[in-house]
């Protein structure tokens, strides 16, 4: 195949309207919550942000106990501290 033809086939996909109202959808929900987040105080966006991160390791040990159905909920426990130690390292590394 050309690099002509390539660029054409690439082009020539077919559009879902129901995939564009979707999208149009999600964008517009993306934008009210952006606009809502702006509009929040900075105490207000520290409460949420800790209710975010205690709702991220909840839904993170369920996976947890998912995966080790034999762990003790102090297993589930260190394995989540663990998981949260490895990914602070990663951020911190260049």
């Amino acid at each position: 195949m050309s690099e002509h033809q390539f660029k054409e086939a690439s082009v020539a996909r077919r559009v879902d309207p129901a995939r564009e109202e979707i999208d149009a959808m999600i964008d517009e929900s993306y934008r009210r919550e952006v606009l809502q987040a702006r509009q929040m105080s900075p105490d207000d966006k520290l409460i949420l942000g800790e209710r975010l991160f205690r709702w991220a390791c909840e839904v993170t040990l369920a996976g947890i106990r998912h995966q080790n159905p034999g762990f003790t909920e102090a297993e589930c426990q260190r394995t989540l501290r663990e998981r949260l130690a490895l990914q602070k390292r990663l951020e911190e590394s260049p």
